[in-house]
């Protein structure tokens, strides 16, 4: 039987961790963010397991456990900020958010603006198939 190695599990874990790195620093949308995040913390979670399965205990496995708890807490509460600062703003890009910096610190400013994105074309419309079933008529309320 061939059984697959530590090496395998760390290299998807590390992996999974730098994906998430890199779209968390890439991305301006919060929700985006917020994703790429929870993708860093199962990366994590992959190697604790990998390790506690490796070394033969239950430690890492618990630790994670407790990981997973938190990060549900931590959904939570990040959806609830995400659809404040939604409705506060309009928007989810996080440079519009630069006035809400603490006192005393300069807002950061991008060095480029967003690009526009094109809308895409409307769907066509399709026809039903078959005969359309008669439509009762609503009665005029007078």
């Amino acid at each position: 039987m061939n059984a697959v190695g530590l090496e395998s599990y760390l290299i998807v874990g590390a992996a999974l961790f730098c994906l998430g790195l890199i779209g968390f620093l890439a991305r301006r949308n919060m929700i985006v963010m917020f994703l790429c995040a929870e993708m860093m913390l199962q990366g994590v979670a992959l190697n604790l397991v990998a390790f506690a399965r490796f070394r033969g205990n239950l430690q890492g496995q618990a630790f994670v456990l407790f990981l997973v708890t938190v990060a549900a807490c931590e959904a939570a509460i990040a959806l609830a900020l995400i659809l404040m600062l939604y409705r506060r703003k309009g928007s989810l890009d996080v440079s519009l958010w630069q006035d809400m910096h603490e006192v005393g610190w300069e807002p950061a400013e991008d060095d480029e603006p967003l690009p526009e994105i094109p809308l895409p074309a409307p769907l066509p419309h399709l026809t039903p198939a078959g005969i359309e079933p008669p439509r009762k008529e609503e009665p005029n309320h007078v």
